[in-house]
């Protein structure tokens, strides 16, 4: 069966900065693993030449487009925006995926199978079946501890809410009103799984391989790691707040983060 048979058009939006040394192979990989499957570059006037390249690829692809933002504003809001484009070139499936080699092109079809009863798709590595590779252990208990910690505050089951390896349906962007979302940073991933999931719809995790890059600087820190901690607390204590309202009889609409 074609990757995105009974799925409609597909696209995959890969925000770059400072990507030239991984964006070739990625982009390589991706269109071999699946030939259907549209690229969306989304670069954020990247000095080390990345836009360039990616305009090159697309010269040579037609299957491949660049949007070129001139300011570093965050993974946030690069998503966004080649969100929106998406939607307004009519694509039914809209992915996302990192450009340094993280997220295996080769697993994409576990993500299009499972989507085919969902609404969001999430590339997991904290669901049985999930690994990563080449992680220092003090990445991966922030990461597991990150998780926990959104996962219990905001009252979702999703095990790796900030993961970046995902699909989503048309009508679920609709859905949330990407209008809405003011999210620019990271923690924009855990922004969109909350509010997928106060919508009222289905999100499926699937376990794949995250392997750490090999070239390249990583653009995770621990200051940004802090700053999304703390954005997803104020959310929790907001979610909290609504369900004691809620049991003591003042019920009021969830209402998904703003920014």
């Amino acid at each position: 069966m074609p990757a995105g048979e009974g799925l409609g058009r597909v696209v995959m939006v890969v925000p770059t900065y400072n990507e030239s040394l991984n964006l070739g192979p990625v982009i390589e990989r991706l269109r071999r693993a699946q030939p259907e499957v549209d690229v969306l570059v989304v670069d954020d006037g990247s000095p080390d030449g990345t836009g360039d390249l990616a305009d090159a690829i697309a010269a040579e692809d037609p299957q491949v487009t660049v949007l070129h933002r001139t300011t570093k504003e965050g993974l946030g809001a690069a998503y966004r925006h080649g969100f929106e484009v998406a939607l307004d070139r009519g694509y039914d499936v809209i992915g996302e995926m990192d450009a340094d080699g993280s997220h295996q092109p080769e697993q994409l079809q576990l993500l299009l199978d499972a989507l085919r009863e969902a609404d969001l798709v999430i590339g997991s590595r904290w669901v049985p079946g999930g690994r990563i590779v080449n992680w220092p252990l003090h990445r991966e208990l922030l990461s597991r501890g990150g998780n926990f910690y959104t996962r219990h505050l905001l009252g979702i089951r999703v095990r790796d809410a900030t993961a970046g390896y995902r699909l989503f349906r048309r009508t679920t962007l609709e859905r949330i009103d990407l209008q809405e979302v003011q999210s620019s940073g990271y923690v924009f991933q855990a922004d969109l799984a909350f509010r997928t999931v106060q919508a009222g719809l289905r999100v499926v995790e699937v376990p794949i391989e995250f392997v750490e890059r090999e070239l390249g600087d990583s653009k995770m820190s621990r200051d940004v790691a802090t700053e999304s901690l703390k954005r997803i607390t104020v959310w929790g204590l907001g979610e909290r707040r609504r369900r004691l309202r809620a049991a003591l009889g003042r019920s009021e609409q969830p209402t998904p983060p703003s920014r």
